[in-house]
């Protein structure tokens, strides 16, 4: 049985807590959170305060670290790398490499072992990404993300002043999707590949018209889209748009020989990115658990798995059902 830690007991939290109840090989140990234990209701699983994380050093095989990227995955790496084998979803792609160095000297000193950027995307994305490549070396790969909702989108929408609630939807554009699967040539701008569809709870009597404005064209994150604001009451919000659906396609397009081509398609269709996620963090725990306990140490990204370790299945298993 792996005994796993939770680190962290927001949405990806939760989603881990309920993908470990499907694994039989696996067990929640304890959820570790930076708020008053007693607050929280789990599965099952005690609850501990972060400050008393050394106390389970000997209880916990791996530590699925369930912190944002924004500001907690950069002290809660290293932190968590400190004391046990860990997993964690950190997802800011351009700050992947400080962050893999700040994990890899953290659990090399503690003599542990630490995956970085699990998920799916980065995670199981970034897999398929490398696969295509190598297998169609003469080709392209395209990533469309969605349908789904952001949440760094969302919260900015909130922080508009007039906003009392607001979901984001990222959308890929089909003509485009369709295109790139055809083979066709086709010009890849951010415009042309996703749309954004917002859903916006106003304050009563704020000026929509400004809102909309701000919306479409704020930098970064709407300026360069087409996207679209539909104004709606808070009942509405509450009942069409509670859930954290997302998703995306994978694409690599390549050629064999001369006039000859091949396409791979990855595609998730996700009804809770944070369940999802979550499952993706437990599988990789598994795998984490298994290196570890081969004496592995430093960090590591998902190009350093195998299939086998991510599987519960024995490899005769594998060999004799799925070979």
């Amino acid at each position: 049985m792996i005994r796993v830690a939770i680190n962290g007991y927001g949405n990806l939290g939760r989603g881990v807590e309920q993908a470990i109840t499907r694994n039989a090989d696996m067990e929640t140990v304890v959820v570790l959170t930076r708020r008053d234990p007693s607050s929280l209701t789990t599965l099952g699983a005690p609850v501990a305060h972060l400050e008393d994380m050394a106390a389970w050093e000997d209880k916990v095989d791996v530590c699925l670290n369930c912190g944002g990227s924004a500001t907690d995955l950069a002290e809660q790496g290293p932190q968590a790398a400190a004391h046990f084998n860990t997993v964690d979803s950190f997802d800011t792609h351009a700050r992947i490499p400080e962050y893999f160095a700040a994990v890899d000297a953290a659990a090399r000193q503690a003599d542990h072992l630490a995956l970085i950027s699990t998920g799916w995307d980065p995670g199981l994305f970034s897999m398929l990404r490398v696969l295509g490549e190598s297998v169609l070396p003469d080709g392209a790969t395209t990533t469309f993300w969605g349908p789904g909702v952001s949440q760094g989108h969302s919260d900015a929408l909130r922080r508009i002043d007039g906003v009392l609630d607001a979901r984001q939807y990222t959308l890929p554009v089909p003509q485009t999707v369709e295109a790139v699967k055809a083979g066709d040539d086709v010009e890849l701008t951010t415009r042309s590949m996703h749309r954004r569809d917002c859903y916006v709870v106003a304050a009563p009597g704020a000026d929509r018209s400004r809102i909309e404005r701000e919306i479409v064209e704020m930098p970064n994150y709407f300026a360069d889209y087409d996207t679209s604001v539909t104004f709606i009451s808070a009942e509405q919000m509450r009942a069409e748009h509670g859930g954290i659906p997302h998703g995306g396609t994978v694409i690599r397009r390549g050629r064999t020989s001369e006039g000859v081509s091949a396409n791979v398609t990855f595609e998730l269709q996700l009804g809770s990115n944070p369940e999802f996620t979550g499952s993706v963090l437990v599988a990789t725990g598994r795998a984490v658990a298994r290196m570890a306990a081969r004496g592995e140490r430093g960090a590591r990204t998902v190009f350093d798995l195998t299939l086998a370790d991510l599987s519960p299945r024995t490899p005769e298993e594998l060999r004799a059902t799925y070979l």
